[in-house]
């Protein structure tokens, strides 16, 4: 098998020198790259120099996550990507476990590692954790971690289980799949646009599971913070986006009118919080959404939906 280990940077350059040491050192087992989203530091510089065996794919503007994500693997042949941030630091035989599982199970097409907290290593990290879900209105959280609440791990989560998506943070998938489903959705730039990807190999009938027995830790907010009110508007809009995209039919309108009663709830508590700015994310993202509604009905395959009603019936937790 393959394998790829891709890196998405832009402007960070001090991420790389702080943790593809790490990812040198322990992914033997890979090609590695990464795709530079038209960086204005010397970030690529600094790759040549200090690490010519990186192989390096340059794109002409930063197209976020999901475009450059896009643009950047057309170029990579691997049977496996694995694709992780920048802020990432892996440990040894973080790979072997996950070849393993791509190569004893066809149907396994996803698959994330445990996610630890970098500044923390007790801690699992807000970004993954230990595998995502979804709430029955369609909220991400993950076990080890549920709205703000993060878990120290305590080996509570150490077993294999299948999960409902893979956080982007740390994401391995089969390069067929990825092409099949054409990539991430570039509309959403950046911010679940991995939770969509998942649900979509779920309509294909493929498998997303968790292994805990690799274990990477993940610095967070590298890109964007969690105070930044841009990070609220595109979480927001793409997940009500992702909702109108693949719920079954029937499950469209009062899951998504109670969205936007409950997103609404959250925009006053941000207000009464003095996060106003916030609360006009909500409100933009919300606007955003509505204009979006004939482009993202186009999306919808009626085919996959219909398969798929079983399959999120059992992920409601």
């Amino acid at each position: 098998m393959k394998l790829a280990v891709v890196i998405l940077n832009w402007n960070g350059k001090a991420l790389l020198k702080e943790f593809l040491p790490s990812v040198k050192q322990y992914s033997a087992e890979a090609d590695l790259y990464v795709i530079d989203n038209a960086s204005t530091d010397d970030s690529t510089a600094f790759l040549q120099q200090n690490y010519p065996e990186i192989k390096i794919v340059k794109l002409d503007k930063n197209y976020g996550y999901a475009g450059g994500y896009n643009l950047g693997l057309q170029q990579i042949e691997a049977d496996v990507y694995a694709l992780i941030n920048s802020d990432i630091a892996v440990t040894k035989n973080w790979l072997k476990p996950i070849i393993k599982v791509f190569e004893e199970n066809e149907d396994v097409a996803i698959v994330q590692p445990k996610i630890k907290d970098y500044k923390d290593k007790k801690m699992f990290e807000y970004a993954g954790a230990a595998g995502g879900f979804i709430d029955m209105f369609g909220y991400p959280y993950c076990d080890g971690r549920i709205l703000f609440k993060i878990e120290e791990d305590k080996g509570q989560y150490q077993q294999a289980k299948e999960i409902f998506w893979a956080s982007g943070a740390a994401l391995f998938i089969r390069s067929k799949l990825f092409k099949d489903l054409q990539g991430f959705d570039e509309s959403f730039f950046a911010h679940q646009e991995e939770i969509d990807l998942c649900w979509r190999a779920h309509h294909h009938q493929k498998r997303v599971v968790y292994i805990p027995t690799s274990e990477v830790y993940h610095l967070g907010g590298a890109s964007l913070s969690n105070q930044n009110p841009f990070k609220t508007y595109l979480n927001f809009r793409n997940n009500l986006v992702m909702l109108l995209k693949n719920l079954p039919a029937s499950l469209i309108f009062p899951i998504i009118f109670t969205r936007l009663l409950l997103d609404g709830l959250a925009g006053i508590v941000f207000l009464f919080q003095g996060k106003s700015v916030h609360t006009w994310a909500i409100v933009k993202a919300h606007f955003a959404f509505y204009k979006r509604i004939p482009k993202t009905l186009k999306k919808r395959s009626k085919k996959t939906v219909k398969k798929y009603y079983q399959r999120f019936s059992i992920f409601i937790k």
